[in-house]
C-alpha cells in the first residue's frame, strides 16, 4: 500500500520571500555593496557627517550658552529679595513667614565690600552649602567649606587680588579669618565672592531666601506684605520657537537637501550594480528583496555618517567646551547636550537616505532579469509633469509669508517655507525641460550635454533642487539682510569698531516737550529727558581716568540737546543718537569746517538718510508711534505743525563719520543748535585707541566706572555681526554648497551616459568635445539652479517686504546686487570651468561596457 504526502509539514515549509536567512542574506550584500562602492556614496556620507557634526556642536552651544534657572534660583521654584536695614525683628518676622507658608527655605545673607586700594567690589557671603535650595550656587574647588566662625572660603580670583592662599590668614573689618578653602559659583564664575558660616556677617546689606512657592497663586499675597517675590518663569522664554527647535528645524531642512543629492547617487549605485542585481534575481530574489537591498544600502549609508557625526561632534564638543565655559562665564557639563535635539538629528538623518534609496529602489525592479544580466539600463523615463502645481505653490508660498509678515506670526511662516521648497522641488523637471529645448540649436556637444539633462530629467532634478535651495537660503539671507541693515533711519549692525569705546552719561530729568501725533494735535507733554547728572568734575575726572586705563589714542567730549530727528511718514523711524557736531568731534574724524556745507542742519554717514523726504528735526518732540505699537496708518501732519521744529532739515551725508550704531554716525550741526536755540548738554564721552583694548583694559576701566558714583555707563564692542560680514557669508555659503552637489551631481550624469562618451570617443571626438560636454553638464545644472533658486528667494522676500508696514518693497532696493551676480553669473562659470578642467580624459573602454 503506497502512501501519498500531498502536503509539506509546517515546519518544513519555506516562505515564498525565503523569510529571515534571505533577509539577512540581503542586508550583507548592502553592507557590501556600501564598502565595494564607497566612492560613489562619499559625498552623501560626507554631507550627512557634517550635518551632524553641526547639529551637534550647534544645539550644545546654543542651548548651553544661556544662564539657566539655577544661576539665581538654585533648585527654588522662588526667590524674594528682603532688606536687611531697619529692624532685625521685622526680618526674622518675614524669615519666620515664609517658612511658615512655604515650609524649608533656602537663607543667603551678603554685604558689599571693596578690595583695599581698588576700586573692585566683592560679596561678603553667609551659605550653607548643604541647603534645600542653594547648592547649584556653590561649588568647591579645593579645600573645604568653612563650618564656623573665624574661617572663610574665597574665589580664586578674589584669593589672588587679596594675595592670600589656603591656610593664611584674612583680616576684614578687624576681623581675622583662616582660608580654608576655595571656592565658585558654578553658574556665574565672574561671581567675586568671600564665603562664611551662616550667621557671620555682620549687618547685611541683602539677604536671599530661596523657597518653593507651589505657585503663583500663593506668592502674591506676599506682595501685600512687602516681601518682593520672583518666580523661575518669569522671563524664561515660551512658545515652540526655543534654540532647540531652531536648530532642529534647521537640521531637518539640511537632510532635505542631503535626501534630494542621494536620490541621484542611488540612482547611479544601482545602476552599476545592474547585472549583480540581475544575478540575484535570476536566483530567485524577488522585487521586495531587490528593493531591500537599495533601501537598505541607503539606511547603511545614513546610520553609519549619523554616528560618525556624532562621535566627531562629541570630540569637537569636548575640545570646544572650555571656550563656551568661558564666554558663557557658568559651568557647563561635560555631557549636557540637548538629547531631544540630536536623537531625532540622527534619526532624520537615517530616514533621509533610506527614503533617497527608496525612488532607485522602485526604478530598478522595472528592469527586466535579462536586460540587467546584459548590463542594459532601462531606457529614461520620460516626465511629462505640469509646471502649474509648482507654479501654483510659489504663489501660496507667497501668499502665507505675505501673512506672515503683516500678522508677525513665527508660526505661519513655517508652511510658507514648506510651500516654497516643495514649489520649488516641483518646477526643477519642467526647468530641465526648458534647458533640453534651449539647447537644440547649440553645438553637437552643449546639445548631447543639455539633451542628457532633459532625458534623465527624472534623476537629474533632485539634484537641480537641492542646488536651488542652496542658493534660495543664501538669496534670501543676503536680500533680507540688507533691506534690514540698508535701512537709514532705523540704523543695524556693530554698535562700535574694536578700538572704539563710549562713556555713557546718565541721569534723566523732567522737562517740556511737543508731541506730534499723526492727527497733527500738538500739545504740552511731561517726559524725560536725558541730561548730565550732577557732579561734571568728578565725570571728567572719571572719564580722564577710563581714557588712560584703555590707552585712548583720543577723547571726544560727546554733546547732545534735546532735539529729536523724526520721519514724518508710514514707515520705520529714527532711531540712534544724535549728538551735535563740535569742532572737537569733527576734528578727531578728520573733518576739515571746510567740508561741511554753512546750511546743513545734519550731518551723518549713513547712506540714503540726505534723500529721505518729509524727515523733522523737532526741538523736544517726537512721533506718535515711533517707540511700541504699530506705526500710524495715516500720515502726519507736514511740513511742522509747531514753530519749534525745521521741516526736511539740511542732510549732508559725510562718510568719515565713525558708522556703529552707538558712536556718533550721526551729528546735528552748530548752524542747527543755533536756528532752534537748543540747549546742549554732555552726554558721555568717545574714546577710541591705536590697538582694540584687552580684555584687562576693559576690565580696569569698567571697575573705575562702578567705584564713580558720577552716573556713567561704560559701552564696548557688542557680538553683532555687520550687513557685509552676513551677506558675504550667505553668498559664500550658496556657492559652495552648490558647487559641491555639483560635483557629484556631475560626475553621477556623466557616469550614467558613459555609454555615450565611449561612443564618442570611439568616433574620433576630441577631448575638447568631450570637456566641452561635461562643462556643458556642470554650466547648465549650476545656472538653472542659481535662477531657480533666485527666483524662489525673490519671491518670499518680495512678499515678505510686500506686507511689512516699516520697510515696503523700497527695502528691496538695497539689494546686494553684486552677491546676486556672484551667485547667479559667477556660479555657473565657476562650474564650467571646473567641470572643463577635470574632464577630457579618454575612457579606459571603448568597446565594450565595463565589468563592475
Amino acid at each position: 500500500m503506497t502512501a501519498v504526502v500531498d502536503r509539506v509539514p509546517a515546519a518544513a515549509r519555506r516562505p515564498e520571500n525565503g523569510g529571515r536567512p534571505a533577509q539577512r542574506a540581503m542586508l550583507r550584500w548592502a553592507w557590501r555593496l556600501f564598502r565595494r562602492e564607497w566612492r560613489q556614496q562619499f559625498l552623501i556620507f560626507a554631507l550627512i557627517v557634517v550635518a551632524v557634526t553641526a547639529t551637534v556642536v550647534g544645539s550644545a552651544v546654543a542651548t548651553d550658552t544661556p544662564p539657566s534657572k539655577q544661576a539665581t534660583f538654585g533648585t527654588a521654584q522662588n526667590l524674594a529679595s528682603l532688606s536687611a536695614g531697619g529692624s532685625g525683628t521685622h526680618l526674622v518676622s518675614q524669615l519666620a513667614t515664609l517658612h511658615r507658608r512655604f515650609g524649608p527655605i533656602d537663607v543667603i545673607e551678603g554685604r558689599t565690600l571693596r578690595i583695599p586700594g581698588s576700586s573692585t567690589t566683592y560679596q561678603l557671603r553667609a551659605q550653607d552649602p548643604s541647603g534645600p535650595y542653594g547648592q547649584p550656587l556653590l561649588s568647591l574647588v579645593s579645600g573645604r567649606y568653612p563650618t564656623g566662625p573665624g574661617q572663610v572660603a574665597l574665589t580664586s580670583g578674589l584669593a589672588g587680588d587679596l594675595h592670600v592662599a589656603v591656610g593664611d590668614t584674612w583680616t576684614e573689618g578687624g576681623t581675622p579669618r583662616t582660608v580654608v578653602g576655595i571656592v565658585e559659583n558654578p553658574q556665574s564664575l565672574l561671581t567675586a565672592f568671600a564665603l562664611v558660616a551662616p550667621g557671620q556677617v555682620a549687618a547685611p546689606s541683602k539677604v536671599t531666601v530661596l523657597f518653593d512657592g507651589h505657585g503663583a497663586a500663593a506668592t502674591s499675597a506676599l506682595g501685600r506684605l512687602g516681601i518682593a517675590v520672583r518666580a523661575v518663569t518669569q522671563g524664561a522664554p515660551t512658545g515652540a520657537f526655543n534654540p532647540e527647535t531652531i536648530v532642529l528645524a534647521i537640521a531637518t531642512v539640511g537632510m532635505l537637501l542631503i535626501a534630494l543629492v542621494g536620490v541621484g547617487g542611488f540612482t547611479v549605485l544601482a545602476q552599476r550594480r545592474l547585472r549583480s542585481i540581475g544575478m540575484i534575481e535570476s536566483l530567485g530574489a524577488t522585487d521586495a528583496h531587490v528593493r531591500f537591498v537599495v533601501r537598505a544600502n541607503g539606511a547603511v549609508v545614513g546610520v553609519v555618517g549619523a554616528v560618525t557625526g556624532f562621535v566627531l561632534g562629541l570630540a569637537a564638543w569636548l575640545a570646544y567646551r572650555p571656550t563656551v565655559e568661558q564666554d558663557a562665564h557658568h559651568v557647563i557639563g561635560t555631557f549636557a547636550l540637548p538629547w531631544v535635539v540630536i536623537g531625532p538629528a540622527m534619526v532624520i538623518a537615517v530616514l533621509a537616505t533610506y527614503f533617497a534609496a527608496s525612488r532607485p529602489a522602485r526604478g530598478i525592479t522595472h528592469v527586466p532579469v535579462v536586460a540587467a544580466l546584459a548590463g542594459r539600463p532601462a531606457s529614461p523615463r520620460q516626465v511629462h509633469r505640469s509646471a502649474m502645481p509648482g507654479i501654483g505653490l510659489l504663489v501660496g508660498a507667497g501668499v502665507l509669508f505675505s501673512v506672515a509678515s503683516s500678522q508677525k506670526s513665527i508660526v505661519v511662516l513655517t508652511p510658507a517655507f514648506v510651500a516654497l521648497i516643495v514649489a520649488v522641488v516641483l518646477l526643477a523637471p519642467f526647468f530641465l525641460a526648458l534647458l533640453g529645448r534651449a539647447g537644440r540649436r547649440a553645438p553637437v556637444a552643449v546639445r548631447l550635454a543639455f539633451r542628457d539633462l532633459a532625458r534623465y530629467r527624472a534623476r537629474s532634478a533632485s539634484a537641480l533642487a537641492a542646488i536651488s535651495l542652496g542658493v534660495l537660503i543664501a538669496v534670501v539671507v543676503a536680500v533680507i539682510a540688507a533691506g534690514r541693515y540698508g535701512n537709514p533711519l532705523d540704523y543695524a549692525g556693530p554698535n562700535l569698531a574694536s578700538n572704539q569705546v563710549v562713556l555713557h552719561a546718565t541721569g534723566t530729568t523732567t522737562g517740556p516737550r511737543v508731541r506730534i501725533d499723526p492727527k497733527g494735535a500738538t500739545g504740552p507733554l511731561q517726559a524725560t529727558v536725558p541730561v548730565t547728572p550732577a557732579s561734571p568734575a568728578q565725570q571728567a575726572a572719571t572719564a580722564r581716568a577710563v581714557g588712560a586705563a584703555l590707552g585712548a589714542a583720543s577723547t571726544v567730549r560727546l554733546e547732545a540737546t534735546d532735539a529729536n530727528l523724526l520721519h514724518a511718514a508710514k514707515g520705520r523711524n529714527w532711531s540712534g543718537p544724535l549728538y551735535v557736531a563740535t569742532p572737537a568731534l569733527l576734528g578727531a574724524f578728520g573733518i576739515r569746517p571746510t567740508q561741511v556745507d554753512p546750511n546743513a542742519d545734519v550731518l551723518s554717514m549713513r547712506p540714503g538718510l540726505a534723500a529721505e523726504s518729509d524727515m523733522l528735526l523737532v526741538h523736544g518732540g517726537y512721533f506718535e508711534g515711533q517707540r511700541g505699537g504699530p506705526p500710524p496708518s495715516t500720515r502726519t501732519t507736514f511740513p511742522c505743525p509747531t514753530a519749534t521744529c525745521l521741516a526736511n532739515p539740511v542732510i549732508q551725508e559725510v562718510g568719515a563719520l565713525p558708522a556703529g550704531t552707538s558712536a556718533p554716525n550721526t551729528v546735528i550741526t552748530e548752524h542747527a543748535v543755533r536756528t532752534l536755540g537748543l540747549h546742549v548738554s554732555n552726554a558721555g564721552w568717545f574714546f577710541e585707541t591705536a590697538q582694540p583694548p584687552t580684555a584687562s583694559q576693559i576690565s580696569t576701566a569698567r571697575s573705575l566706572v562702578v567705584a564713580s558714583t558720577a552716573g556713567l555707563g561704560l559701552e564696548t564692542k557688542s557680538s553683532a555681526p555687520s550687513s557685509s560680514a552676513i551677506i558675504d557669508w550667505a553668498t559664500v555659503f550658496g556657492i559652495a554648497l552648490a558647487l559641491g552637489i555639483l560635483a557629484m551631481s556631475v560626475g553621477l550624469v556623466r557616469s550614467e551616459t558613459g555609454k555615450d562618451l565611449r561612443t564618442l570617443a570611439a568616433a574620433g571626438a576630441s577631448s575638447f568635445a568631450r570637456r566641452t560636454v561635461t562643462a556643458a553638464t556642470a554650466g547648465g545644472l549650476a545656472f538653472l539652479g542659481a535662477v531657480l533658486g533666485t527666483v524662489g528667494g525673490y519671491v518670499a522676500c518680495v512678499s515678505w517686504f510686500a506686507s511689512t508696514h516699516n520697510t515696503g518693497l523700497a527695502a528691496l532696493g538695497y539689494a546686494p546686487v553684486v552677491n546676486l551676480l556672484l551667485i547667479v553669473v559667477g556660479m555657473p562659470l565657476v562650474a564650467v570651468v571646473v567641470g572643463w578642467l577635470l574632464a577630457g580624459r579618454e575612457p579606459p573602454a571603448m568597446a565594450h561596457q565595463p565589468l563592475e
